[in-house]
């Protein structure tokens, strides 16, 4: 076959296995259905094999991330306390220097990077999360949180320490980067590549999946509640999504990073002020809540496994809500242009904090205060994990119309997240089959948004959502075999910080700026 029709005829049978679903009036092939289905036993025998004896159940891929994410944050003394406000005038420009390289700013790295982990999981995932571990599991999904701030600082580090440079001048980096390198480095080059095309293959796959399909099919579920049209004409709404797509990530990073840096704001701005009418309205309970919280995660009440079952529920959702250690976002973060790779791993800091201590706590508040996540009215909703639909009804509980700013908090929060997994499906797919290739990715994805409207493959979608969780095997490797490079690194810059060399170095350049301006 020609390796150039590769990617091609890769992209008409990945379009071909979505279109293949179930459209809602005829079934879907069965035989497709029951390969999907083994394929999904297999996967999920080994991700989420139970590691916890006893009667709660910890699978391993949740305890994968979660000791990994603890171990480092020991190893870097903290890190995710010491050096906030320092990731935080990173972030404000403080510190930019002529030196700086890459695509974007750290902060529209930080905002693509939000985009992606912000999404319908801080929405319906926490209402599950809180219904079948009771509000004890808010607690330890904070501290989960917590800990994966560590788990994104080091897998950004190392993106932006073994990023390449295009000579179109686009970067390449991320696990697949990081991975083949520095494997090699250790003199397992063979390792390295089979595990960066394994992280590479698992993220493309995700991308059409859990990063595009997934989001339209839950946003468009929310949209038809409040607009009957789109339940006649489901099209429509996958033109207007594919559209709207399309005019953003046809223009790559910088495009999309400029779009999520005017939307992730908004969209933060429009959720939490909701949710904060919401907890504010119910001021009276703010107490009891929190006392539940706290309370119920040592000395939860009917909920299976007790504080073992409780502490696997928070962390379970933490850690599938910010993506820390799946490797996802060091992609985006790998783009910014900074002069010191690990500065860009303080920023990421702001993630998991963003993500799941912020948003995700905001909602499981808003769930535990209007008592919907116990209501037996509500029983059944909580048996079929519509989480969405759950939160829905916490909103409606202040006022009649609140669900329709929940839904277009779906809505923006389902279109920003298919734009930042574009990119990072993109360059997955550019690592393995060229940088010529990316506009046939590009325009494989615009398809699949269009067909996911029309189309329903609930297998393959259980599938990609499986091939997510499986970059975070390979991804903690990386991160376990590189650590000592990220020590050093993080040694040599707080070494520099505490002497002036960084201030003094980041007032050179503001003052070089300030010549130039007034020269021209």
């Amino acid at each position: 076959m020609n390796t150039a029709r590769k990617p091609v005829l890769l992209a008409v049978l990945l379009v071909g296995l979505v279109a293949s679903g179930a459209r809602p009036a005829l079934a879907a092939p069965e035989g497709l259905n029951q390969f999907f289905a083994h394929l999904n036993g297999v996967l999920a025998s080994v991700l989420f094999f139970d590691v916890m004896p006893g009667e709660a159940k910890m699978p391993f891929i949740v305890g994968w991330l979660v000791v990994g994410a603890v171990y480092l944050t020991v190893r870097f003394g903290f890190i995710n306390l010491r050096m906030m406000g320092h990731a935080l005038a990173v972030l404000r420009g403080r510190y930019r220097t002529p030196e700086d390289k890459g695509e974007v700013t750290p902060f529209q790295a930080l905002s693509a990077a939000l985009s992606a982990t912000v999404g319908l999981g801080n929405i319906a995932g926490v209402a599950i999360a809180v219904s079948v571990g009771g509000p004890g599991a808010t607690f330890w999904m904070i501290v989960a949180g917590f800990f994966g701030m560590t788990s994104k600082f080091t897998e950004v580090t190392l993106a932006q320490m073994y990023r390449e440079f295009r000579p179109d001048g686009h970067v390449l980096g991320g696990a697949m980067e990081y991975l083949s390198k520095g494997f090699a480095e250790y003199g397992w080059a063979g390792l390295g590549k089979a595990l960066a095309l394994l992280f590479a293959v698992c993220c493309v796959g995700a991308s059409l999946g859990g990063g595009n399909a997934f989001q339209v099919s839950q946003s468009m579920g929310a949209v038809q509640n409040v607009l009957p049209f789109f339940q006649t004409y489901p099209w429509v709404f996958g033109v207007f999504m594919g559209g709207a797509v399309a005019l953003v990530i046809i223009g790559g990073i910088r495009s999309i990073a400029r779009a999520a840096e005017a939307i992730v704001p908004t969209m933060v701005f429009i959720y939490l002020s909701a949710c904060l009418f919401i907890i504010l309205s119910n001021a009276a309970e703010i107490p009891h809540a929190l006392a539940s919280i706290v309370t119920q995660a040592f000395h939860p009440t009917a909920v299976a496994g007790g504080m073992i079952g409780v502490l696997v529920t928070g962390f379970q959702r933490a850690a599938f809500s910010s993506e820390a250690g799946i490797g996802s976002a060091a992609i985006a973060h790998s783009a910014s242009s900074v002069k010191y790779p690990i500065r860009q791993g303080f920023v990421a800091l702001y993630e998991p904090f963003i993500d799941t201590v912020i948003i995700c706590t905001m909602t499981a508040l808003v769930i535990v205060l209007t008592g919907v996540w116990n209501a037996p009215e509500y029983h059944a909703l909580v048996a079929q994990s519509k989480g969405a639909a759950l939160t829905a009804k916490a909103f409606g509980t202040v006022l009649p119309w609140f669900p329709v700013i929940l839904s277009v908090s779906v809505v923006l929060f389902a279109y920003s997240t298919m734009i930042s997994w574009s990119y990072y499906g993109e360059r997955c797919w550019t690592y393995i089959f060229g940088e010529r290739w990316s506009m046939v990715y590009r325009i494989l994805y615009v398809m699949v948004i269009v067909l996911a409207s029309l189309v329903s493959a609930g297998n393959i979608l259980d599938f990609s959502d499986l091939l997510l969780l499986s970059m975070a095997f390979p991804n903690f490797l990386g991160l376990y075999l590189l650590q000592g490079k990220v020590a050093a690194a993080l040694r040599e810059y707080t070494a520099k910080l505490a002497s002036g060399e960084l201030d003094k170095e980041a007032e050179a350049a503001r003052a070089g700026a300030v010549q130039t301006q007034s020269g021209a």
